[in-house]
């Protein structure tokens, strides 16, 4: 009889155990639950710190798109159709020479087909849709130093087109800082294209544009800076409308520049060269068939090519 309690009482102590056990299993794992999650979230902070540094670095670096955008969409001279509201702010005194000239009907157009922002992974097909066509263009390019580049800026030459420039590093508050900074941007930019290509470049964009809203000092400085040097900068007067955030179908684009064309006998039209800018690739075949079905000439920017200014400075005279 005595062996009855003893068994009960090693059978209730063995079942405490087995709880304790248990509660001590639990426990553990509540524990090292929470360790991880505590690991994890320190893990995943430490991690979006790190790409929240690496974003600021990006947007550091890379060109002033979307200010870029605004303003190149702000300075295009389409505000009777709407699309521009700050064409009154171009200097009336210096009107350039494209602009006085509008087009009679039956009357030969010139378009110049520019291209900004490049080289780019869509220049190469850019080269090839022009060169299917057999059509010459402009492109105003930036500094890039990758092999890709280089190779595309000695194609734009090779093949006919012309080389122009649009500033090395296109980062406007670098560029428009003061006439220092500008010149040495420029001389930059300059020397590169002359060292890859060969090439002594006459022709510059400004980023933004002549009339752009966001350079620190005053833009008749560097254009007089520019005509010293005999630089012949263009801006356009007619925009596909690729430089804005609005994203634009190919056929939208072909109407935007179809629409404005047949109003003046030369018409620069503004593009862009861009990785992000498929429409305007999309676009380019179906816009070359347009513009020649109207009898218009294409031609590449040359000294024989009537400027078109957004700003001038006084005494300068138009080609």
């Amino acid at each position: 009889m005595s062996d009855k309690p003893e068994n009960g009482l090693k059978q209730e102590l063995d079942r405490r155990k087995r709880i304790n056990r248990i509660k001590s299993i639990i426990v553990s794992f509540v524990g090292i639950w929470m360790l991880a999650s505590v690991i994890l979230c320190a893990t995943l902070f430490v991690k979006v710190i790190h790409l929240e540094n690496n974003l600021n670095k990006v947007l550091q670096n890379m060109p002033q798109v979307e200010q870029v955008e605004n303003e190149e969409t702000k300075n295009s001279p389409d505000a009777d159709t709407g699309k521009n509201v700050e064409c009154g702010k171009q200097d009336q005194t210096g009107q350039d020479d494209a602009n006085k000239k509008k087009a009679d009907d039956g009357e030969k157009l010139k378009v110049y087909l520019t291209f900004d922002d490049g080289p780019s992974t869509n220049t190469q097909q850019i080269l090839d849709i022009l060169k299917q066509y057999n059509v010459k263009a402009t492109f105003f390019v930036i500094g890039k130093t990758d092999d890709l580049s280089k190779e595309m800026y000695k194609k734009i030459v090779e093949e006919g087109h012309t080389l122009g420039m649009h500033s090395y590093s296109h980062k406007y508050s670098v560029i428009y800082d003061s006439m220092s900074a500008f010149e040495q941007d420029f001389n930059q930019i300059h020397d590169y294209l002359k060292e890859v290509t060969g090439v002594d470049c006459k022709y510059y964009r400004f980023p933004g544009g002549s009339s752009n809203q966001v350079s620190n000092s005053d833009m008749r400085e560097f254009i007089r800076y520019l005509n010293d040097r005999g630089i012949t900068y263009y801006d356009w007067n007619v925009s596909s409308g690729d430089a804005t955030s609005q994203a634009y179908t190919a056929d939208e684009l072909i109407q935007n520049v179809m629409g404005d064309v047949t109003k003046y006998k030369t018409s620069v039209v503004l593009m862009h060269d861009s990785a992000v800018k498929p429409a305007t690739v999309e676009a380019l075949p179906a816009l070359i068939e347009q513009l020649q079905g109207i009898g218009a000439e294409i031609l590449p920017i040359d000294e024989n090519t009537a400027t078109v200014h957004h700003v001038s400075i006084d005494g300068e005279q138009g080609q």
